[in-house]
């Protein structure tokens, strides 16, 4: 079978045709006979039904909006100076309104029952045109997958999408009846199940389905659903029904498979493991390596690795890759001046933009919306100075140091005057971020009035402490940025566009931490506590200095100062801050403090700076997130699309946002 993992295929929203939000251009379109029903009963048909599972990634992971709702409003983003609606109302700040019209969960919603029912498509039609089971199990993971998004997300969801349970739908079904959690968990963990029995141990070509990424996700459903059975904070489900396995078996039971799933894939890795360090997994020169398990891709060719022709770079809208923008502050706003006299004897002065928008991973297209929170910077926080010290992740997971880059817009000024009036020249730093414990050698008067950046003693650069993170300026998430082969000398003719890495999904390295969550859940601490520290210290290793851009001549390795600092016992709330420095701003954040029921406590008192360039002094938000709030909206455009009563559409809604 020849399969093009970059090509789109229409057949997945055509065939989702009882869910209608985000797929009413492409149902409205012709020709419509390449992308009929009848389509998948053609060898060709079922390659491309099963090429579009994976292809639908990309109208979900990689979109900004996206990762705006599984982020902003947690404690690791809120809306940053230039949000809009979108931002603000994810943040429950009282700043903006969650609800049915403005909650983007509508993506995952309108892209996940069209693949859905491709995928029940590809399970019937390949089984009766004689498809192997190893290919049918990359369809079977595909509906757990899309399923567990939408339990996690809504609660119980339409098993039936109009032919049946679990069936290829192929009519236009105006009603809708949603199953109970317990009911879309059971369909999960089956097709998990036969997905890890047939998946092979090696990817059938880069990027697809393995055993190993079943298991992954069938150890995460099983240690999701174990919370929702034990609902320790007492969280309302909807639709209402007993907390209840319809097996029989209790909250205790699923964390010890969950357990158990993870460790078998931790001893089995396959082509799986984790690489020697954090920078290593995440620098965009090493994408695709062997700790990444699930992806949705793109590269550099703008017809197919963008989702197709008549998508522009830079678009702001899937397939595109655009989520790194939003974690983007603007930096380009800062300005240097220079005076020099040439190589004719004349003076020269004048100001530049020291710090130019450039298509690397540290930089990119600013979009200054989601603004990471304060807290987590300092003191008690998950990167308090203490961490900063010896954790490599740190360094790999922010841009804190702002290089300078002029040359490449061809301007050809020597240098700039920085900090205490000293010379800055191309390459040089002329901004940081320094720790919390430097704030108090820091002279912010006079240095720079219009950023509010600080002078210290002997330094070129400018300074800020992060103890003064603002809305408006903040550390850029490294890890997401763009990276492009083709910017030559120059800053990058498509330094406004979408990034053409994967964006990824699911890592290796998740096994440990949901082994070490079921094993807190279990009682087993050591079990945990070992577990945890083979991240942590592997995080203690560092070759490579992300803010300096440099190669370390030797590698520092403070796993022992890691694994030393590791608490003899091993709570949830140590689990969510692992989690949080592994997997910063990448779109987990909602899901692990929902399925922890941790989100109110955790994420209700924030502080951060105002939203001007010389804001420091952090000011004090509260949130209100009820118990409602841990489920999402059915999205408007899917109620109005329904020929129900009002009183029926009223019912299928999740109660907290009912009109």
């Amino acid at each position: 079978m020849k399969t093009n993992i970059f090509k789109k295929w229409g057949v997945a929203c055509l065939l989702g045709a009882m869910l209608l939000s985000s797929c009413n251009d492409i149902l409205d379109e012709e020709p419509r006979s390449k992308l009929a029903p009848s389509f998948f009963n053609t060898e060709m048909g079922i390659e491309g039904g099963l090429t579009s599972l994976y292809a639908h990634l990309r109208y979900i992971y990689g979109n900004g909006y996206w990762l705006n709702i599984c982020e902003t409003g947690t404690d690791e983003y809120t809306w940053a100076q230039s949000a809009d609606g979108n931002f603000k109302d994810a943040d429950l700040s009282g700043v903006g309104n969650l609800n049915a019209n403005t909650s983007r969960s509508d993506l995952l919603w309108g892209n996940a029952f069209a693949n859905i029912n491709t995928a029940s498509g590809v399970i019937e039609n390949g089984t009766e045109a004689g498809m192997s089971d190893a290919l049918l199990a990359e369809a079977y993971f595909f509906r757990a997958f899309d399923y567990f998004m939408l339990v996690q997300t809504f609660g119980g969801v339409p098993l039936d999408l109009g032919a049946g349970e679990l069936k290829f739908n192929t009519s236009t079904v105006r009603t809708s009846v949603r199953n109970t959690v317990p009911e879309v968990y059971k369909a999960i963990f089956s097709d998990l199940e036969f997905a890890v029995n047939n998946l092979p141990d090696k990817p059938r070509l880069t990027g697809t389905a393995t055993k190993n990424l079943a298991r992954l996700y069938l150890a995460k459903a099983y240690l999701t659903f174990g919370w929702w059975l034990e609902n320790p904070n007492n969280i309302p489900t909807y639709p209402e029904c007993a907390r209840q396995d319809l097996n029989g078996h209790d909250a205790k039971w699923y964390f010890q498979q969950a357990y158990d799933v993870a460790k078998t894939a931790i001893d089995n890795p396959a082509d799986y493991k984790l690489m020697d360090t954090f920078y290593d997994v995440n620098v965009a020169t090493n994408d695709r390596n062997a700790e990444i398990m699930l992806y949705a891709d793109h590269d550099e060719n703008e017809k197919y690795g963008n989702g197709g022709a008549g998508y522009g770079w830079g678009s702001g809208s899937s397939p595109e890759n655009f989520a790194y923008w939003m974690e983007t502050w603007n930096y380009t706003e800062m300005i240097a001046k220079y005076s020099y006299t040439d190589d004719k004897g004349k003076v020269q002065e004048g100001t530049l933009n020291p710090v130019q928008r450039e298509a690397v991973q540290a930089l990119g297209r600013p979009w200054t919306r989601m603004a990471p929170i304060t807290d987590n910077f300092i003191e008690g926080g998950v990167w308090e100075d203490a961490v900063k010290e010896m954790d490599s992740r740190y360094d790999a997971t922010f841009t804190l140091r702002y290089h300078t880059n002029w040359p490449k817009s061809g301007n050809s000024v020597p240098f700039v005057f920085g900090a205490n009036n000293m010379q800055i020249y191309p390459n040089d730093v002329y901004f940081s971020w320094v720790p919390e414990s430097e704030d108090a050698n820091i002279n912010y008067t006079g240095a720079d009035g219009k950023l509010g950046f600080g002078e210290m003693p002997q330094r070129p650069d400018f300074v800020v402490a992060v103890n003064h993170i603002s809305r408006k300026k903040f550390p850029i998430n490294w890890k997401l940025g763009i990276y492009r082969t083709d910017n030559g000398t120059t800053l990058g003719s498509k330094v406004n566009g979408g990034s053409p890495r994967p964006f990824v999904i699911a890592k290796f390295s998740e096994f440990y931490l949901i082994a070490a969550e079921a094993a807190v859940k279990l009682g087993k601490n050591s079990d945990a506590r070992d577990m945890v520290n083979v991240l942590r210290a592997r995080a203690g290793k560092q070759s490579f200095n992300q803010n300096d851009n440099v190669k370390l001549d030797q590698i520092i390795d403070k796993s022992a100062d890691m694994i030393a600092a590791t608490p003899a016992t091993i709570t949830i709330d140590y689990i969510l801050d692992e989690r949080s420095r592994e997997y910063w701003g990448e779109g987990q954040r909602w899901y692990d403090l929902v399925r922890t029921q941790k989100w109110a406590e955790r994420a209700s008192v924030f502080h951060i700076a105002g939203v001007g360039y010389t804001d420091k002094d952090l000011e004090e938000f509260h949130r209100t997130i009820t118990p409602d709030h841990y489920l999402r909206p059915i999205p408007q455009g899917q109620l109005d699309g329904m020929e129900m009563t009002k009183e029926e559409k009223s019912a299928y809604q999740n109660p907290g946002y009912r009109d």
